[in-house]
């Protein structure tokens, strides 16, 4: 199908589930934008998961972004419970538009759910010429260093650094890989990869059922550790109100009537402000350092959120179509959509 249709599709489920259509569309976007990436983990394969939590009351679809503290350079949003996408996309929005008079910009969500692919929200803050990072926490699964108990989430960092070509995007989770691809493996039944999961014991497995209900390896050992808790800083322990380990489980059915609770922080910082004139140039330099030797420039291959072609073809996991169109059925979204 195209990314048009399935974008409809998408935006089409989630307005049947009672939320306001702008950001059933902006939501729908991020997750097409994320398939188109080649990162289907966090594309469709978690609308199912999204839907169902709106159904049973732990996603609120009438939810509102609230200020609930503000100052000029920070504002602080209580999420009510709503979907994560256009709430993390409307909060860097905001931290853009602050940025371009105080030169730094904070903006943090209290209360929020799952927002998908982090590298989405920067492009509002590099499209403007600033440099953008995103922080996220989730449900508990990467054990301390040296434990043996789920403590914090994959806690996810993206950072957008603007080059006067496609910008060096940033998006990683602090795990050996993200929990959404575990899922994908276990819902098409295959086995994972060494290194990736522990079981609930804490003893590594290849077996993605047991990984989804166990958790993941650090990225990099002690370092991912001290990383991920980090970010737990400053997303569950800044803002909140759960840190990791309180953080209801979207892939546990159980959990879908309880409020995530999750946290975001995004950071916009001002180049001209920090840097002078010359920022943008050494950011340039450095672009075309990496390139000339040999190097991966870190995002260049991606389509930014608004060069998405809706007449692209996608093939979408026949497990994802298949809950797609039982959830389709179910909210009576018309056929000639699916």
């Amino acid at each position: 199908m195209k990314i048009g249709e399935l974008t409809g599709l998408a935006a089409d489920l989630l307005t049947a589930a009672g939320v306001p259509a702008d950001r059933a569309n902006r939501t729908a976007r991020i997750l097409l934008l994320s398939e188109a990436w080649g990162n289907p983990s966090h594309g469709l394969l978690r609308l199912p998961y999204y839907l169902a939590r709106l159904s049973a009351g732990g996603c609120r679809a009438d939810a509102e972004l609230t200020p609930r503290a503000d100052a000029p350079a920070a504002i602080v949003y209580d999420g009510e419970s709503g979907l994560g996408h256009w709430q993390v996309w409307q909060a860097a929005e905001t931290a853009r538009d602050r940025c371009r008079t105080t030169g730094v910009a904070v903006a943090t969500i209290a209360d929020s759910s799952h927002c998908g692919a982090l590298g989405a929200y920067v492009y509002p803050m590099v499209e403007a010429g600033q440099l953008g990072i995103v922080f996220s926490n989730g449900p508990a699964v990467m054990p301390p260093w040296g434990g043996a108990i789920p403590l914090l989430s994959t806690s996810p960092i993206a950072a957008g650094i603007p080059t006067g070509r496609a910008p060096m995007i940033v998006d990683m989770a602090t795990t050996t890989v993200a929990r959404g691809k575990v899922a994908a493996y276990a819902a098409r039944g295959q086995e994972l990869p060494e290194g990736w999961a522990l079981d609930t014991d804490g003893t590594p497995t290849t077996d993605a059922a047991a990984g989804l209900r166990g958790m993941l390896a650090p990225l990099g050992g002690a370092k991912g550790y001290v990383l991920a808790l980090l970010v737990e800083a400053l997303t569950g322990g800044l803002t909140g109100p759960n840190l990791a380990v309180d953080v209801p489980d979207m892939f546990d059915p159980d959990d879908d009537a309880r409020p995530q609770g999750i946290s975001h922080t995004v950071l916009a910082i001002d180049p001209s402000v920090l840097g002078a004139d010359t920022a943008s140039r050494r950011f340039d330099g450095l672009r075309d350092l990496i390139g000339r030797h040999g190097g991966r420039v870190p995002g260049a291959a991606r389509v930014a959120p608004g060069d998405l072609d809706d007449d692209l073809d996608l093939t979408i996991a026949d497990e994802t179509m298949s809950r797609l169109m039982e959830w389709a059925g179910e909210l009576g979204v018309a056929a000639s959509r699916a």
